[in-house]
């Protein structure tokens, strides 16, 4: 499967006519069973007038610094003339995909790579694509994107990626970069484009258990940028971490995650109810785990870990469910009567 070259004129009219405000992510449908806890799903609110204590944290760590529009190609090469016709993402053609993915690795101008990479995600929200897009080593080329210079070229690669990881065959491809998603949230400012996009991958990526062994050194990043990130973030954070502790063999490592006390401040009237709903099922999850007596007094010992913060005896958490048992929000209440209980 050789790249096809495209002519000079061909390729301007491409980039010049493509045009798109954002990636379609489409609807995620991996999920073949459904599990007896819940995974993410839900809006984007987040906290309001959330106090945040001081944290242990490591050098260099965050806390430390704290899409599906009309496609437009060009016609096959073979044909006499160089016109330009309209195509949906979901009906271009073999040789288009082919012919976008030569010109993002020929690009020099990070404009066009972005409208390049826009292109390929919207079509890539389409299961055909998705499969063509893997057979042409689209995926790697893709992701070679993940280190360009230019931020809104990072964007634009997450946002592909994302919709090629609705398909499990690539995911198989997708999992080997997880390291690096996972160092630009970790090096990204805070509340960026970059960090939603690395983070809605990781959404996809942790719907099922297959690869969630791969975040389980990333629980402690992920509970630092949930006390300092936006709604948005605090949404998409949430999901990950619920997704996580849907799974039982996930949890020994996550509730020996360092944590910022922080977190148990986020369990507050004033949190956003989606923001609080999440939280809500992701105690829920950390609470159904019931660790032996040494277990237990072994994790009493470890300093600032996730099973002090929120699962000790110690812990506020237990207080601060008792007063969100008045919210105003009837699934609220319920959610919390149902951890008490």
């Amino acid at each position: 499967m050789g790249d096809i070259t495209p002519r000079f004129g061909n390729m301007k009219a491409l980039l010049g006519l493509v045009a798109g405000a954002g990636a379609s992510y489409g609807i995620y449908k991996l999920i073949s069973f459904k599990r007896n806890k819940k995974n993410a799903t839900g809006e984007n609110p987040g906290v309001k007038g959330s106090q945040q204590s001081e944290v242990k944290i490591q050098p260099g760590s965050l806390l430390a610094r704290v899409s599906g529009l009309d496609v437009i190609c060009p016609r096959p090469a073979d044909t006499a003339s160089g016109d330009i016709i309209h195509q949906s993402p979901d009906n271009l053609e073999p040789q288009h995909l082919k012919m976008l993915l030569s010109c993002l690795q020929t690009s020099n101008n990070p404009s066009d790579r972005c409208r390049i990479l826009l292109t390929l995600g919207n079509s890539a929200a389409f299961t055909v694509n998705q499969n063509l897009i893997r057979e042409f080593e689209g995926i790697h080329i893709i992701a070679g994107f993940l280190s360009d210079p230019a931020p809104e070229v990072r964007v634009q690669t997450l946002n592909a990626l994302n919709n090629l990881c609705m398909n499990i065959q690539n995911q198989e491809q997708i999992k080997v970069y997880v390291p690096q998603v996972l160092e630009l949230i970790e090096m990204s400012p805070v509340n960026s484009d970059l960090q939603l996009g690395a983070l809605r991958l990781l959404t996809n990526l942790s719907v099922t258990d297959k690869h969630q062994h791969l975040l389980k050194e990333s629980v402690t990043l992920l509970l630092s940028l949930l006390v300092v990130s936006n709604e948005a973030l605090q949404v998409q954070t949430l999901k990950v971490l619920v997704n996580l502790s849907s799974n039982p063999d996930m949890m020994d490592d996550i509730v020996q995650a360092q944590a910022p006390a922080s977190v148990v401040l986020l369990f507050d009237e004033r949190t956003a109810p989606a923001v609080l709903l999440r939280l809500l099922t992701f105690a829920g999850n950390l609470k159904a785990w019931r660790p032996s007596a040494q277990v237990a007094d072994e994790l009493r010992r470890k300093q600032d870990c996730l099973f002090r913060v929120m699962l000790d005896e110690s812990s506020q958490l237990h207080g601060r469910l008792v007063q969100l048992l008045s919210h105003p929000d009837g699934e609220i209440q319920a959610q919390v009567a149902r951890i008490l209980t």
